[in-house]
């Protein structure tokens, strides 16, 4: 038991110094896990490492897809619902039947029903490492997006496909009751999802305590999960749809300490999980490999095999944008025929009077969405570039790995499906991530980013003003109150500029510092920088008060967490 726990501690210490040194050569820490995992895993005194599917499909997939969901702005997944569903639903599909057939046609020893399933486990893309460094490149948001809501539906898709597969090699197989059973694995689990999200989004809005708030969020997965695969549903489609539905409803039925509290755990959840996962994969290595070795398969062939899937897969992703993007061109005529019913409606809602108020109210509400998706679809079209980026942002990672991981040890030819796998995902670690960034560079200048701090400031000012107008408003009330005493003007003074310095840690943020020439300061850094040095100067006094032991322990606390709140407030915002 001991060693276990060393062994654990010491994994996470390195997942730590990795990440870190990752960040600094510009290399992902998936890809130097993988291989420090290797390294380590051929060291003598170390033991073969065989971890049992069912740890895989129950302990990590769903904290890791939740951690993902729950940090995706169902806005964007509205948007792009389309090429998220070609991609992660039509592209996986016809990648998993391309490749099983493929496998089977070149190696008829293993069973058409394995070579599906083996198809299943290499298609989902993960997008942790592409979208890292497209945001760091300017990548634009929407292609962000896509590659986001992508990663999360076909990581279902692929289980879906899976456990499909995986029944066909017990069983007889037959095409329609594969359909009836996907069919039924998708809408049992969107339904699911969507009554847990429900429940525990409500239960979780009647907690003020933190500590409990905490505690039921990291159940939630495993809430959504569990029924899902009991009912015969796809269990990790549930916990997206849960995942969806809380970071959706989060924003008007949580605090926002329940809300920071949320990101910060689930992120680190999800860094330890997504980490992790690589790093055992390196350690299991050996044992693949042995376990090949030692049977009827050569080595070499499997490596080669794996080499030609990835080939596979990145001449179907670029096939398949193509239509893709063809229908995409034609979403902003979509819209404008979308505006155009909705004024129709409105128009006659305005007609029938004060009973089609609510009507109207609903309809107009619509028509600025509908015009706002116009808007997006006409300033972020997919074009050319955003083809490109599609096609070779298709990184394989930790579902795949976890996919393979958790087919069963009866399948026929399981060590060598979990080592091409395990070589599909390490080359196209290797091959987009370190060709990614230069694509990028010369697909987009820094437009993109211009484009986000001119967006920024706007939004800031609609705030601001929105803010400032409550308050008029507000004053407006009180000043008619002859009960009410005259509110002090600098107290309103306050109040405005507190109102504008909510936003102020934006400009310290990497993404939007770029607004400004080199050597002018905004107002927005000056507070920022005068309010550290003041904080600063708080907080050793407390320190220095706490040495002393003047006051009682737990007023220093509180003093303590107010001057951290206030610190946050003063840090920019960052996905890190």
């Amino acid at each position: 038991m001991e060693e276990i726990e060393l062994i654990a501690v010491g994994a996470i210490l390195l997942v730590v110094a990795t990440a870190i040194l990752a960040g600094r050569i510009g290399v992902a820490a998936p890809l130097l896990l993988s291989v420090l995992g290797v390294g380590i895993g051929y060291l003598p005194f170390i033991p073969l490492i065989e971890v049992e599917p069912e740890i895989i499909l129950l302990l990590v997939l769903p904290p890791l897809l939740y951690a993902a969901a729950v940090n995706l702005p169902l806005v964007d997944f509205q948007r792009n619902f389309r090429p998220i569903v070609g991609l992660s639903v039509v592209l996986v599909i016809i990648s998993a039947v391309v490749i099983g057939m493929l496998v089977n046609l070149l190696v008829p020893v293993i069973p058409l029903p394995v070579a599906i399933a083996l198809g299943a486990v290499v298609s989902p893309t993960d997008a942790v490492a592409a979208t890292s460094i497209g945001k760091k490149l300017g990548m634009p948001r929407r292609l962000v997006a896509i590659l986001e809501g992508e990663s999360l539906v076909n990581d279902a898709t692929s289980l879906v496909l899976l456990k499909a597969a995986l029944a066909a090699v017990a069983s007889s197989f037959t095409f329609w009751s594969a359909v009836g059973s996907f069919s039924y694995a998708v809408a049992a689990a969107i339904v699911i999802g969507l009554v847990v999200g429900f429940v525990t989004v409500w239960i979780r809005s009647k907690l003020a305590n933190p500590v409990y708030d905490t505690v039921i969020s990291f159940t939630v997965p495993f809430v959504s999960f569990i029924p899902a695969e009991h009912a015969g549903a796809s269990g990790v489609l549930a916990v997206v749809v849960t995942g969806l539905y809380a970071g959706h409803h989060s924003a008007t039925r949580f605090s926002a300490h329940a809300r920071l509290n949320e990101r910060l755990n689930w992120r680190t959840v999800q860094f330890i999980v997504e980490n992790g996962v690589f790093l055992l994969m390196g350690l299991q290595l050996h044992g693949l490999v042995e376990e090949v070795v030692h049977s009827h398969w050569d080595l070499s062939y499997v490596v080669w095999l794996g080499l030609l899937v990835v080939v596979v897969l990145i001449a179907l992703r670029a096939l398949f944008a193509v239509p893709l993007l063809l229908y995409m061109r034609g979403a902003a005529r979509r819209y404008v025929g979308r505006s155009w019913a909705l004024s129709r409606g409105a128009d006659r809602a305005r007609q029938g009077g004060s009973r089609s108020a609510a009507r109207l109210e609903r309809l107009e509400a619509l028509q600025r969405r509908s015009e706002a998706d116009l808007e997006h679809e006409q300033e972020q079209g997919l074009g050319w570039r955003e083809g490109v980026a599609l096609s070779w942002a298709g990184m394989r990672g930790v579902v795949t790995l976890a996919a393979a991981q958790s087919i069963p040890h009866d399948v026929p030819d399981r060590a060598q499906v979990v080592l091409i796998a395990f070589i599909v995902a390490i080359t196209t670690l290797l091959l987009h991530g370190l060709t990614l960034p230069a694509i990028i560079r010369r697909l987009w200048t820094a437009d993109a980013a211009d484009s986000g701090v001119r967006g920024l400031a706007a939004l800031s000012a609609d705030i601001v003003k929105a803010g400032n107008e409550a308050l008029d408003e507000e004053i407006k009330l009180e000043q008619a109150d002859p009960t009410r005493p005259e509110l002090d003007p600098a107290l309103i003074a306050r109040v405005r500029a507190g109102g504008k310095n909510a936003l102020a840690s934006l400009a310290l943020s990497p993404t939007h510092s770029a607004s400004h020439t080199p050597g002018e300061e905004s107002p927005a850094h000056a507070f920022v920088r005068l309010s550290t040095v003041v904080l600063q100067a708080q907080r050793d006094a407390l320190l220095e008060e706490r040495a002393i032991g003047r006051y009682d322990s737990e007023i220093l606390r509180q003093v303590g967490i107010a001057l951290d709140v206030y610190e946050a407030r003063l840090e920019p915002p960052s996905d890190h």
